[in-house]
C-alpha cells in the first residue's frame, strides 16, 4: 500500500494524513477558522479580503481558502468584474 504525501498549506512540509494541513499547523487553523467565524457572526463582512485581513490578523492567502469552505458559505465577497 502506498502513502501519499501532501504538502502543509501553511508551513510547506510535507506530512503523511489527510487534510490540507500538517498535524502541527491544525490547531493554528483551527483557531483561526473560530476567529474568523466569530468574527463574521458579530460584524459580518466588511468592504474586501483585505480589510477583513486587518481586522481578523489572519493572511489573505488563508481567508481564501477558508471562505471557500462550506461552512463560510454565506460570506462571500462579490465577484469583481
Amino acid at each position: 500500500m502506498l502513502m501519499q504525501l501532501n504538502r502543509c498549506y501553511r508551513c510547506g512540509c510535507f506530512f503523511a494524513s489527510q487534510g490540507e494541513v500538517c498535524p502541527r499547523c491544525q490547531p493554528k487553523d483551527l483557531n483561526e477558522q473560530t476567529n474568523l467565524s466569530n468574527y463574521l457572526q458579530e460584524n459580518g463582512l466588511p468592504g474586501s479580503v483585505e480589510e477583513l485581513a486587518t481586522q481578523t490578523n489572519i493572511s489573505t492567502r488563508n481567508l481564501n481558502r477558508f471562505l471557500g469552505k462550506e461552512q463560510f458559505a454565506d460570506y462571500q465577497f462579490p465577484v469583481q468584474q
